[in-house]
């Protein structure tokens, strides 16, 4: 049998993570270089000219006499964890098929259990908004889960998943030509119904895409945005939708989603699935190159915004 070049990269060592970011002063030029990537601009006045003054080295503007650090104004700032521990986190949690446990994190940084939360959910919230706008195109397979319940585990098809404990989703995989996945979308709905459908194909289907999808009827809203809906009847065809062909791989993806969210989280928090799913997304999408992964995070992460506890706790609050 074949090995499947994607899974047998080399991905980032342990090793390599220490040649690259194995102290303080690597970490912080690396920040320092994704931050400023053409040198120091003053978020005051827009100045370059500078000098790195005190202890804490602190870009001083020549321009206002405003006072930067490094970490200031991104999702690092007010951080009392070194830069060398971030960079280990998100190492850990991009090299992992099926992520880490909150406490395995932690116990791995060597922090406590809630600071080790309170940076996966920095992080989380940091792939919740670098995905926001993907869209998917070409051909799409498309299916309707519910996460949650009594048994806490993933569900399609099933009576009862409109119960107050589940949290409907949509699982969307766009293939290529040769029937590969590409991309995934997992995206959170209100209910099942045809409005959600249609406003989550406005926001991540290019028009044109072709749908496929079983035979409920709410995915025939997709045509609503100028999609192409290919309904497979699953009754007629007499046999289960997971050994469909055309459902290969949407229903793969649910058997990871399943053993990531069962095997390694036990549960999650309901007002934080869009989350923990937007993490296993991040994976997905950029498994084409493993040991791009963490510098790419690490990038976007160093542009974000500041993530206080209060935004994090807020994010998810109002939705």
């Amino acid at each position: 049998m074949a090995r499947n070049p994607i899974q047998m990269q080399k991905g980032m060592s342990l090793s390599e993570l220490y040649r690259q970011y194995g102290t303080e002063a690597q970490c912080e030029a690396a920040v320092v270089a994704w931050r400023w990537p053409n040198g120091f601009v003053c978020r005051r006045c827009g100045a370059r000219d500078h000098a790195i003054v005190g202890k804490r080295r602190l870009f001083n503007c020549h321009g206002c006499q405003a006072q930067t650090s490094i970490k200031a104004g991104t999702i690092f700032a007010r951080t009392l964890l070194p830069l060398t521990t971030w960079f280990q986190g998100m190492y850990l949690l991009t090299q992992s098929k099926n992520s880490i446990s909150g406490l395995e994190l932690a116990r791995q940084l060597g922090v406590r259990p809630d600071t080790a939360s309170l940076m996966r959910h920095k992080l989380m919230s940091v792939m919740v908004e670098r995905d926001a706008n993907v869209k998917l195109e070409g051909r799409v397979e498309m299916d309707d889960a519910v996460l949650g319940g009594e048994r806490s585990v993933l569900e399609s098809g099933k009576q009862g998943r409109g119960g107050p404990n589940k949290v409907p989703f949509v699982v969307a995989v766009e293939t290529n030509k040769e029937g590969r996945p590409l991309r995934l979308l997992l995206h959170v709905v209100a209910t099942h119904n045809g409005e959600a459908i249609e406003a989550m194909a406005h926001a991540h289907l290019e028009p044109g895409t072709r749908v496929v999808s079983d035979g409920l009827g709410c995915f025939r809203a997709v045509t609503r945005t100028g999609c192409v809906h290919e309904a497979v009847n699953v009754t007629k065809a007499n046999t289960h939708g997971e050994k469909l062909a055309c459902f290969r791989w949407v229903n793969t993806v649910l058997g990871n989603l399943k053993t990531t969210i069962a095997g390694t989280f036990k549960s999650v928090a309901r007002r934080y699935v869009p989350r923990y799913f937007a993490e296993f997304q991040y994976r997905f999408n950029r498994r084409f190159q493993l040991a791009d992964l963490l510098p790419r995070l690490a990038c976007v992460a160093t542009r974000a915004a500041p993530r206080p506890y209060k935004v994090l706790r807020l994010e998810y609050a109002a939705g």
